[in-house]
């Protein structure tokens, strides 16, 4: 999974990247700066913890998380083409988008819009995003109606009607995020991968003194995102990036003095699951234990794909106990005797917790 953390100059989005990642990025004003940082996150799972003791395997591997810290984006100099060509490119490959938004204040760190107004700068943001997407439909739409001159196409006069569909609704300023589309509709769609489409994480970038009032600070900011696809948050990225460089009794006693119950990792990694309906299935031996992360819902083949596509076109059936039976017996062996281990076919659903051997030919 692929997350691109962006936002505004000096909201904070480079010390929030630090106290996810460990990262000791400098996040002083560079006036929008032009590269990326990158950095992979390994997924907290107790479940790998308490397999790798049991199997003791050669290799732990747990989930992990790709953050990518954007280029500034400039509030102050929007520009009729929006974002660079180079930003773009980087934040249209991403499974979903962060956005953070600076509700603290500190007279020592000057806002470019001159005052502290999270709601504005989700505007900013969303207004952004809908004008590079309206950008692509507008030269796609062109395109095809140059091609159906020339030639009718069924196939380019259902795009064409899908299109016009998205221009309106973009230009209603309603992100596509909300705009419900049929399974062929979304196929048609996926490639241009729009970023008003794409899943929104939103974070308010809270000061130490408001820790305890989260909710008033985000609840206006949910009234402007009233879809099922974007979700929000409060974090104190100043301060979570100071935690990450104590230790780990320091940093528990630092959080419980500041009624901070889940790190910031932990908070970010279970809203991006959850709003991605993501869950992990696992595979354990003296190889290897491992966690994979697929979408919930997906079968039992599509699974298996995502430890390689061999293993999914030669699938024939996937063995498989869940975690909670497994360690409660203690051994394959003894879940086996007490039949709690299944053999299931293309059509099973996985479930989160899964341990599965498949059994493949190709």
């Amino acid at each position: 999974m692929k997350i691109g953390i962006v936002g505004l100059p000096l909201s904070g989005k480079t010390a929030l990247f630090n106290a996810l990642t460990g990262s000791t990025i400098d996040t002083g004003f560079s006036g929008g700066k032009s590269e990326a940082h990158q950095a992979i996150v390994q997924v907290p799972d107790e479940r790998i913890e308490k397999l790798n003791e049991i199997f003791e395997p050669k290799k732990k591997t747990p989930a992990i998380i790709d953050y990518i810290d954007l280029s500034g984006m400039s509030g102050s100099e929007q520009k009729k083409g929006g974002f660079s060509d180079s930003f773009l490119g980087q934040l249209r490959t991403v499974d979903a988008i962060l956005v953070v938004l600076r509700a603290f204040k500190d007279e020592n760190i000057p806002h470019p819009q001159n005052s502290v107004n999270p709601v504005r700068d989700y505007g900013i943001v969303e207004s952004e995003f809908m004008l590079s997407d309206l950008s692509i439909i507008e030269n796609r739409m062109q395109r095809l109606q140059r091609q159906l001159k020339a030639k009718k196409n069924d196939q380019d006069v259902r795009e064409l009607a899908l299109l016009e569909k998205c221009q309106q609704y973009l230009e209603e300023e309603k992100p596509l995020r909300s705009l419900e589309m049929s399974t062929d509709e979304e196929m048609m769609v996926r490639g241009y991968q729009f970023l008003t489409k794409k899943p929104l994480i939103v974070v308010a970038n809270i000061g130490e003194d408001d820790i305890a009032d989260e909710e008033k600070i985000i609840g206006p900011i949910k009234t402007v995102m009233a879809d099922t696809k974007s979700t929000i948050i409060a974090i104190s990225a100043q301060i979570e990036m100071e935690i990450q460089q104590l230790s780990d009794e320091e940093a528990e006693s630092f959080r419980n003095d500041l009624g901070i119950t889940d790190s910031a990792m932990e908070k970010l990694i279970r809203t991006s699951y959850d709003l991605l309906g993501l869950i992990s299935f696992l595979t354990a031996g003296t190889d290897e234990v491992r966690a994979w992360t697929i979408r919930d819902g997906e079968l039992a083949p599509q699974a298996a794909g995502a430890i390689h596509t061999d293993i999914e076109r030669g699938f024939i059936r996937a063995e498989i106990v869940h975690y909670d039976d497994f360690i409660k017996h203690g051994t394959m062996a003894k879940c086996k005797t007490e039949g709690l281990v299944r053999l299931e076919g293309k059509e099973y659903v996985v479930k989160d917790g899964d341990i599965i051997n498949f059994r493949f030919a190709v």
